[in-house]
C-alpha cells in the first residue's frame, strides 16, 4: 500500500558531482564546450575521487575512465579538448564530436558547499568556473519535485514511477486529506509540479485553489471534457481569477486517452519532466 506523504529525497544527476566535490581530494570535471552532437548538456559535471572512481554521468564509461586518469596527473585547473580537434590521436569519442572539459583538481570547496546548501534549500545556485574556461559559471536548479494527490492505482503508479526514476515525490491519498480543505504540510515552489488524480472530483477544488495560488510550474488534473468544464466553472465561482484558472492543465500527459494507470503515469510524468528540462536548459 502507498503511504501518505511519502518523500524520497535524492540528489539528481546535476547535483551528485557537486556534492562529491565538497569533499577534500575530489576533482571536478565540467563540460565547457561542445562541438558537434553529444548526449550530455553544456555544464554537465563529473567528480573524480582520490581512488579514481567517479560520481556523476558524462558518457558511456570510456570518457569517464580517461578523465579519471587525466585528473590524477593534473596539478592545476585547465581546459582539455577530447575527441574531434584533440591532439590525442589515441582517444576518440564514439559520437565523433569534440568536447572542451575543465579539469579542476581542487575546486573551491566552500563555493561547492554553498551551492549545494542552496539547492537543498530549494534555491537556484551558481558556481564560478575558473581556469580560462569559456563557460564562466555553472548554473544549477533545484531538483524536480512532484506533489501528487489522488486515489487508487493512478496515484500508486505515478508514485512508483517517480521512485524508479529517482524523482522526489510527495503522495497524498484521500485517507490523508480532508474533503473541502487544502492539503497540510505541502510546499510548492517554482520547481515543483502538482498533479491531481481523482475520480471523485469533489475532492479537487480546495486542493486546486491551494496549488493555483502557489509558484508550482505545472498544475494538472485528470478528467474528461465534462469534468474539465465543471471544474472551470466551480473554480470561477470560488473567485479564482481567469488567468490563474488558465494555469491548469487538463487533459494531462502527452498520450491521448490513456486506458491504464501505468500509461497515464508515464504520459503525465513525461509531460512534467519535459517542461522541467526546458526550464533547466534556459537556466
Amino acid at each position: 500500500m502507498l503511504a501518505d506523504h511519502t518523500i524520497e529525497t535524492v540528489h539528481d544527476e546535476d547535483h551528485l558531482a557537486l556534492a562529491a566535490a565538497c569533499q577534500p581530494g575530489v576533482g571536478l570535471c565540467t563540460i565547457v564546450g561542445i562541438e558537434g552532437s553529444f548526449s550530455r548538456r553544456l555544464g554537465a559535471q563529473l567528480a573524480v575521487l582520490p581512488d579514481g572512481s567517479t560520481v556523476g554521468d558524462l558518457a558511456d564509461g570510456c570518457l569517464e575512465s580517461q578523465l579519471a586518469s587525466d585528473m590524477m596527473q593534473c596539478a592545476q585547473r585547465r581546459v582539455v579538448r577530447y575527441g574531434r580537434g584533440s591532439s590525442r590521436i589515441d582517444f576518440r569519442l564514439p559520437c565523433g564530436g569534440g568536447l572542451d572539459i575543465l579539469l579542476d583538481p581542487a575546486p573551491d570547496r566552500g563555493a561547492c558547499r554553498a551551492a549545494l546548501e542552496a539547492l537543498q534549500a530549494r534555491r537556484p545556485a551558481r558556481l564560478a568556473l575558473e581556469g580560462a574556461s569559456p563557460l564562466l559559471t555553472r548554473n544549477y536548479l533545484p531538483s524536480l519535485k512532484l506533489v501528487v494527490l489522488g486515489e487508487g492505482p493512478e496515484l500508486e503508479s505515478v508514485a512508483s514511477l517517480c521512485s524508479a526514476m529517482r524523482i522526489d515525490v510527495e503522495a497524498f491519498s484521500t485517507d490523508g486529506l480532508a474533503l473541502g480543505q487544502a492539503a497540510r504540510n505541502v510546499c510548492y515552489d517554482h520547481w515543483t509540479a502538482c498533479l491531481l488524480l481523482f475520480h471523485d472530483h469533489e475532492w479537487e477544488l480546495a486542493l486546486l485553489e491551494q496549488a493555483l495560488a502557489s509558484d508550482a510550474f505545472y498544475i494538472g488534473a485528470q478528467g474528461g471534457e465534462r469534468a474539465r468544464s465543471d471544474r472551470t466553472l466551480a473554480l470561477a465561482a470560488r473567485g479564482i481569477p481567469e488567468e490563474k484558472i488558465a494555469r491548469l492543465t487538463s487533459p494531462i500527459g502527452l498520450l491521448p486517452a490513456c486506458k491504464s494507470p501505468r500509461n497515464l503515469a508515464l504520459s503525465a510524468l513525461s509531460e512534467i519532466v519535459g517542461l522541467y528540462e526546458e526550464m533547466r536548459a534556459a537556466s
